[in-house]
């Protein structure tokens, strides 16, 4: 490895240059349904498919975040097996409550 951080490894969130809403909402779906983990491909896929176009870009740019982290570490937040951080919690409490309303 070269030194780089993962934090400078990570995606910043927000729209690309010349990418409108709906692309975007579009971009974030795939990325939520081709994760890696077959289960959190499904979680994902069902919240976005439910959520993603009634959220505002702040929520965009947090779920966008969101899809930058390891599926192990998804998986086990939203599973409850560990703490998500801070930043996350709301949104992984808030995609708990709609995988648990299906």
């Amino acid at each position: 490895m070269t030194g780089v951080s993962l934090d400078q490894l990570k995606e910043t969130p927000g729209a690309r240059p010349g990418e409108t809403r709906d692309v975007r909402i579009k971009r974030l779906g795939m990325r939520s349904m081709r994760r890696g983990i077959k289960e959190m491909d499904i979680i994902l896929h069902r919240y976005a498919t439910d959520r993603l176009a009634h959220m505002n870009e702040d929520e965009l740019d947090l779920y966008e975040s969101l899809l930058g982290e390891n599926d192990q570490d998804l998986y086990q937040w939203v599973s409850g097996q560990q703490e998500p951080p801070d930043h996350l919690t709301d949104l992984i409490e808030h995609i708990i409550a709609c995988t648990a309303m299906r």
